[in-house]
């Protein structure tokens, strides 16, 4: 499993986890489709968004890997602001290929791309 070095493990203040920290022995947890109801509390809103960002501030344009990218915060994503960057996509694979649907994440986390860098 690649280890994102130097991306955040959390969202700062709180304790929304963004990475694992090691390989999950009763198997690889799976990347899933999540629906985002309008009603979702603030506090998952600021989780997506401070994903959303990280991941751009991280890979940008890139394909990357899923690694220890934690399955569930990436799963609230998937589909959408992240999709599959290979064909045929293994949601139960550490080596999976990513990357960020530009155009859909923008109209989704516009304060993610403002070209700041975390505080």
């Amino acid at each position: 499993m690649l280890k994102h070095r130097g991306f955040p493990g959390r969202l700062p203040g709180t304790d929304f986890q963004f990475t694992i920290r090691r390989p999950n022995p009763k198997g690889v947890t799976p990347i899933v489709a999540r629906e985002r109801f309008r009603d979702r509390k603030p506090a998952d809103r600021r989780a997506d968004a401070g994903f959303m960002k990280a991941l751009w501030l991280q890979f940008g344009n890139d394909t990357f890997e899923r690694g220890n990218l934690d399955a569930g915060r990436l799963s609230w994503l998937f589909g959408r602001e992240v999709v599959a960057a290979e064909d045929p996509f293994d949601p139960e694979s550490y080596d999976a290929l990513l990357r960020i649907d530009v155009d859909v994440a923008i109209a989704s986390f516009p304060d993610a791309f403002d070209g700041s860098t975390w505080e």
